[in-house]
């Protein structure tokens, strides 16, 4: 008789079903991930109610773009008349030169501000360590949390016609530097507003994809002879490449949001020749002259020009190998 233990035969398990075992299966992963992260999905649920009511549902109100919008009657009870919004609104030349300032607004800020985080990051990441670094990076940050309407105050007391600037000029030979009101410098002090306000804030995605490039391609960099431009161009550039696509697209999508608050504080100042822009005249259109339908026509073309910028920047970015927004 053999001494070796037979093992004994498993019992086959009841037949199921195909297809039955696997959306079980998912079912249950899925609420053994949500019952672990109940405490992150809490967190987050403000932020998820907040775009859902204020970001998606208020989509549906676009619906007024396509009627005569009547607040007494709402929008269901408003009669509907179709594109003859859009026909106004196109027909209308204050519109083209709101949306020609936007424009070349727009383009001024991406051409001068987009850079500028950027390079900051990089200065604070290759010469600035320890302490001095986290000083800096307060002081570049704080003026974020500081609101438009102090921002927009602070640069009149300094540029404006009693300001700083004319009080030290007029003290030494009496000539008086015209920065607030004047037509020529609208477009440069708005970005340089924009600079001051933001470029602090916009380093922080910058100083985070810096921190994941490995030090030793640096190092083998500089064996190799490579100075500080062929290090970066060859090492940092690469390594942030998808970052700032990514930042770019973002950019473009809110490419036609030039600053609504920025501008509607300094719009009267400069003359709205210059300073209007679409946002600015969707509200003097739909609060102020109560054109309900023309303004949520004129707001509606500008998220339609915004989609259809991110739609073709993501594409591009696919072309050249990148990421993107989304696959």
């Amino acid at each position: 008789m053999s001494l070796m233990a037979t093992k004994p035969k498993a019992r086959p398990g009841p037949a199921v079903p195909a297809g039955s075992t696997g959306g079980s299966t998912k079912r249950r992963s899925l609420w053994v991930r949500i019952r672990r992260d109940r405490t992150l999905l809490l967190l987050m649920a403000p932020g998820i109610v907040y775009f859902l009511v204020f970001q998606y549902l208020a989509l549906f109100g676009n619906v007024i773009a396509f009627k005569e919008y009547m607040p007494f009657l709402g929008i269901k009870d408003s009669p509907w008349v179709g594109f003859a919004n859009f026909r106004a609104l196109f027909t209308e030349p204050a519109f083209w030169d709101a949306a020609l300032n936007t424009v070349v607004l727009a383009l001024v800020q991406l051409v001068f501000y987009f850079p500028v985080p950027l390079a900051l990051a990089l200065l604070l990441h290759s010469l600035v360590r320890g302490r001095v670094r986290k000083f800096v990076q307060s002081v570049v940050y704080l003026p974020h949390f500081i609101s438009w309407v102090i921002v927009v105050a602070l640069f009149q007391q300094v540029l404006g016609a009693d300001g700083v600037l004319n009080g030290v000029a007029g003290g030494a030979d009496g000539h008086l530097v015209d920065v607030i009101g004047n037509p020529d410098l609208f477009r440069p002090l708005m970005v340089l507003e924009l600079i001051w306000k933001e470029c602090g804030w916009g380093t922080i995605i910058f100083l985070a994809a810096l921190a994941q490039i490995d030090e030793g391609l640096y190092e083998a960099a500089a064996l190799d002879a490579a100075g500080p431009w062929r290090r970066f161009w060859h090492v940092t550039l690469p390594g942030l490449r998808a970052v700032i696509f990514l930042l770019l697209i973002l950019r473009l999508g809110d490419i036609l949001s030039v600053g609504f608050e920025q501008i509607l504080l300094q719009r009267d100042a400069f003359g709205p020749d210059v300073a209007e822009v679409i946002d600015t005249y969707v509200f003097y259109h739909g609060i102020r002259d109560q054109n309900w339908g023309i303004a949520a026509a004129a707001a509606l073309f500008k998220g339609v020009i915004g989609a259809c910028l991110v739609f073709t920047a993501n594409k591009i970015a696919h072309r050249m190998g990148e990421q993107g927004v989304y696959r």
